[in-house]
Formats: C-alpha cells, sequence, structure tokens
C-alpha cells in the first residue's frame, strides 16, 4: 500500500538531466565544473545563457527574450516520439509536444540559472567536448552520421548540447543543497475503505485494541507498515502531516484521502539517512520546486 501514497515516478525533464550529462563528461581535461554549493539561488532578474537568438530565427518560445528555435523544437519532438513509439508506449500529439517544449523551457531556465550564477560554458569547452564525443565513438565522420541519425545538425547539436551542459550545472547546484539525511518517521497505518469501519477501529483503539494487532488483521501481507519517510515524500500530505506532529505510540484521528479511510501511529521517529528512492524524490521536489519560481519570476511566451 505504501507505493500508493509515495510519489509517482521522476518525469521526462528531472531523469533527462540526471543522464544526459554522460555524453558531456567525456574526457578527464574537460570534466563540467564543480557547482559552488554555496551559491545563492538565482535572483529574478534573468541573463541569458549565451547570446541572444537572432530574432529572424522561427521561434517555438521565448525565455526571457532568448528564442527556442522552431527547428530544434520539431527535431526534439520527432526524437521524444520516436522513443516512446520504441517503448512501445502511444502518446497524443499534443501531450508530447506540451512534454518536450516544457522540457525544453525548462532546461533554458536552468541554463540561464547557470549563468546568473557565473557559470556558462565557453566555445572552447564545448569544442573540446564534442572533439570527444567524436574520439569515443571512431571519429569526426561517425558523430556527423550519429547526428543524422537523431535529426541534428552541426549547429544544433552544438547548441543542445550546450544547453544541456548549463542546464545539469544548474541542477547540480540546486541538488548540491539537499542533506543526505532528515528527519523521518516510521509509521503504521490501518487502511479502510469506509467510513463506518474506520470508525468501528477508531472505538477499539480507544478502548485499548493493539495497534499491531489490527493493523495485520486488515493487512496480514504487510501489516500495515508505511517504513520510513521523510517530509515532501508521501503523495497525501495529511497523513505526512499527521505522522510528524505525532509523537511515538500516539494514534491519530481518522484521516480520509482517495484512497480510503487510515488511521496511523507512529512507531519511531529520528534524523537518518534518507533512502535512494526517498533521496530522489526530495532531489525531483527541489528541482521542480525551482522551476516553478523561476517560471512566476520569467517572461515565457510560447
Amino acid at each position: 500500500m505504501l507505493n500508493q501514497l509515495q510519489r509517482h515516478p521522476i518525469g521526462y525533464l528531472f531523469l533527462a538531466l540526471l543522464t544526459i550529462l554522460s555524453l558531456t563528461a567525456c574526457g578527464s581535461g574537460n570534466a563540467p565544473v564543480a557547482p559552488d554549493p554555496t551559491l545563492a539561488p538565482v535572483e529574478e532578474t534573468v541573463a541569458p545563457s549565451q547570446s541572444p537568438t537572432p530574432t529572424n530565427v522561427p521561434a517555438v518560445a521565448t525565455v526571457n527574450g532568448e528564442v527556442i528555435p522552431l527547428e530544434e523544437f520539431d527535431a526534439e519532438l520527432a526524437r521524444y516520439q520516436a522513443a516512446q513509439t520504441a517503448l512501445g508506449n502511444t502518446i497524443a500529439d499534443d501531450v508530447a509536444r506540451e512534454t518536450v517544449l516544457n522540457d525544453m523551457i525548462d532546461q533554458t531556465l536552468l541554463a540561464q540559472g547557470a549563468a546568473e550564477a557565473g557559470y556558462q560554458l565557453t566555445d572552447a569547452e564545448l569544442d573540446a567536448r564534442i572533439a570527444d564525443l567524436a574520439a569515443d565513438v571512431g571519429g569526426e565522420a561517425a558523430l556527423s552520421t550519429w547526428q543524422a541519425s537523431h535529426g541534428y545538425t552541426s549547429e544544433s547539436f552544438r547548441s543542445s548540447l550546450k544547453r544541456a551542459a548549463e542546464a545539469a550545472w544548474m541542477r547540480d547546484n540546486i541538488l548540491a543543497n539537499l542533506s543526505g539525511t532528515a528527519e523521518q518517521v516510521h509509521a503504521q497505518q490501518i487502511l479502510l475503505y469506509n467510513l463506518e469501519t474506520a470508525q468501528k477501529v477508531a472505538d477499539q483503539l480507544a478502548t485499548g485494541a493493539d495497534f499491531g494487532d489490527l493493523a495485520s488483521a486488515y493487512d496480514p501481507k504487510t501489516n500495515g507498515d508505511l517504513g520510513w519517510f521523510p517530509r515532501g515524500y508521501l503523495l497525501e500530505p495529511a497523513i505526512e502531516d499527521a505522522a510528524f506532529s505525532l509523537g511515538i505510540g500516539q494514534v491519530s484521528d481518522i484521516i480520509e484521502t482517495e484512497v480510503g479511510f487510515h488511521i496511523i501511529t507512529v512507531l519511531e521517529k529520528e534524523e537518518r539517512a534518507l533512502a535512494p528512492d526517498a533521496l530522489l524524490s526530495l532531489q525531483e521536489k527541489a528541482l521542480l520546486d525551482w522551476l516553478q519560481t523561476k517560471r512566476e519570476a520569467s517572461t515565457i511566451e510560447e
């Protein structure tokens, strides 16, 4: 049952930015510059991450005056749709378009944030990364063939690689401020599917019934164990709020959610290392929160 309460798997942008820089990290002499975790969040005044795109270039959107070229968008959309088809997924055209456009806008915002924070990939550094890539795939001709087969021109590949590198630098800077530990609770629940039964169970608990015994009776497979979780991890804020407000051994009131009616108790509470899935979930939340704040402070025209 816990997986129904956990956050959904990470989205397209977060997954892409977690992996895309495997391309750009080639070559020991051209590794990405490490972010400074002491850097403050970006200011509301946004500086472009590169020279402004000429205004006569057809645009799918502009982000704080910086153009996202229509040609690059169309190619990225085709790559995304091809990848989804290869995975056996059917994605409506309007959904695919929105997904890719939002991803490109978010990457642009992150790249602009990197420039504000003092990082910008120079042409020389970009050239060195592309040279490393060419060497890895068998030479410039092989890289050109790969680019063509994936819908890139030399110019659009440079532009995409630069934006991705700067966006990933900013992502790393945002995530560097997250600790690997957090206050967490170990909770147990009794989940019922109608209010009448939930009230009967609550009455039993109030008159001294053992919480663990009832949890096992209603969920023999997991005994209602929700495991350890930090703030911001569960999909149901009401359950999370109750868990962090209760003392050890205390029992909550009935909590109604879309899943059903929950009664929880806290078994343990302490500062502890985050499990990998919890850390990933909090990283995603931190990134999405930063992007939401950034979008609200930006001028985006589609």
